[in-house]
């Protein structure tokens, strides 16, 4: 992480779980299709010139209904990794890359030892978000995710960080989330070139 960028501000919301954890997060909620109970969390840092004042490492563990469990790490110092793994009784997933925005998504489904590998195509994530967001303007609807989307999100970071502050497991409040992402919502477009930046640097360094 650049030094100077507000994500290394913590008066200003910076820290690894605001920036990168809540895509983390996201991924266990939506793919639990639950929310998470209990959560547990472990902030490092190495004394990093610029980071001084947020968490420069998180490894936080998510406990759902069900006796489920999610695990992540977040950093600003380490090198460029953005993947998940879904392992069950039969078998594991692993979708890499799963978050980029400026490239196509892959997988590989492994069941009953049976491998299935999978690269999909570059989208313009932007564009279907703003299409739909003005379709909910035009016809006066709620967007759905709604604002409870992202305060839900907040209170589970939180909750995180109130654990690495304790050393302590901290309860979640029961949030009924009635209405989950599904198929009927997809909107494709297709994939541009990363932009380029103007009058801007970015977050990270070159």
């Amino acid at each position: 992480m650049r030094p100077g960028n507000i994500r290394t501000k913590k008066d200003l919301g910076g820290g690894t779980l605001y920036d990168i954890g809540v895509y983390c997060i996201n991924a266990a909620r939506y793919l639990f299709r639950a929310e998470p109970k209990e959560v547990m969390a472990i902030s490092v840092n190495a004394g990093n010139k610029g980071l001084e004042e947020i968490d420069e490492s998180t490894g936080a563990l998510l406990r759902f209904e069900g006796e489920r469990v999610a695990a992540f790490v977040t950093s600003f110092n380490s090198s460029d990794v953005g993947a998940y793994q879904i392992v069950g009784t039969k078998g594991q997933v692993r979708v890499d890359p799963a978050y980029e925005y400026a490239e196509g998504l892959a997988y590989e489904l492994t069941v009953n030892g049976k491998t299935t590998r999978k690269r999909i195509g570059k989208r313009d994530q932007f564009a279907a978000e703003l299409l739909y967001f003005s379709d909910c303007v035009l016809k006066n609807r709620e967007p759905e995710p709604s604002g409870e989307e992202g305060t839900q999100d907040v209170r589970i970071v939180q909750a995180l960080y109130e654990s690495a502050e304790t050393g302590k497991a901290v309860a979640i409040p029961p949030f009924d989330r009635t209405r989950r992402p599904n198929s009927k919502q997809r909107m494709s477009r297709p994939g541009i070139p990363k932009p380029e930046l103007v009058h801007a640097r970015s977050g990270t360094r070159d």
